[in-house]
């Protein structure tokens, strides 16, 4: 289980001072944090970016790239911020994310043509609304790899989130059974091995106390690995969850055992 961490965030105010002022030093920090702490791959989540927005995530890709050579997740919906991100990345870097959004389908998806990279593809309905149950995830799913399909790209490129639902949603648990199952049949579904990622930390959104969210995620996680799931977006700086995920990595893997997978970085 790859471990993308989500803790470079514009709604931080240290990162987003950092951004405004253009001082490099917050996001080294945060980064090499991220890499200590057992990330393999890095989500820069840059928000709208509504004034500048190729200037500063070309700020942002380059401060990153200067400390680390992880692979990049760029997540933003802003369609300039995106082309100039990827044109400044050194890194393995990948879109996140497209839906069935109309404006997302012709400004966000045909990036990963012109750039060759890989994206990921949220199954949401054109209006952004989760799906309700399995069947409905599969037709949304169906419809968004034909969208992808059509636009040039590769099997290789697409990375599919399902979208883990807050478990404060009146069916949330309910929704994310359905999601299990989805994520054990997509690569029957779709006829190869997709890779699938989800957002830990949407689990537990909501008002609750931290080690109550953190437990949530902890049993999340053997259920997401059971199921299939190839990479977890979390908090890379609960040691006792990213300890979860190496030890469901190690369980699910179909090679020989090591200890050495549960050591900590």
């Amino acid at each position: 289980m790859i471990i993308a961490a989500d803790n470079l965030r514009i709604t931080d105010p240290t990162i987003a001072m950092a951004i405004e002022r253009y001082d490099p030093a917050p996001i080294a920090a945060m980064i090499r944090r991220c890499e200590a702490a057992g990330a393999d791959w890095i989500d820069l989540n840059a928000g709208p970016l509504s004034r500048e927005p190729e200037k500063r995530m070309t700020f942002l890709v380059e401060a990153v790239c200067a400390v680390t050579r992880l692979p990049l997740l760029l997540d933003t919906v802003n369609p300039r911020a995106l082309g100039a991100g990827l044109a400044a990345s050194r890194n393995p870097t990948a879109i996140n994310g497209f839906s069935l959004e109309p404006s997302k389908l012709a400004r966000i998806l045909p990036l990963a043509r012109q750039y060759g990279c890989d994206i990921i593809g949220y199954l949401l309905y054109p209006d952004s609304q989760v799906p309700p149950d399995e069947s409905e995830l599969i037709g949304v799913a169906l419809a968004l790899y034909d969208a992808f399909h059509k636009a040039g790209l590769d099997d290789s490129q697409l990375i599919i989130d399902p979208v883990v639902a807050p478990l404060i949603w009146a069916d949330g648990a309910q929704h994310n059974r359905h999601l299990l199952a989805l994520i054990r049949n997509l690569p029957d579904l779709l006829g190869f091995p997709v890779r699938t990622i989800a957002g830990l930390s949407n689990l537990s959104t909501g008002r609750m106390p931290k080690p109550v969210k953190h437990l949530l995620q902890r049993a999340f996680l053997p259920m997401l690995a059971a199921a299939g799931l190839r990479c977890a977006l979390m908090d890379a700086f609960q040691p006792e969850t990213v300890q979860t995920a190496r030890a469901c990595e190690a369980m699910c893997d179909s090679g020989i055992f090591s200890w050495g997978q549960l050591i900590s970085p």
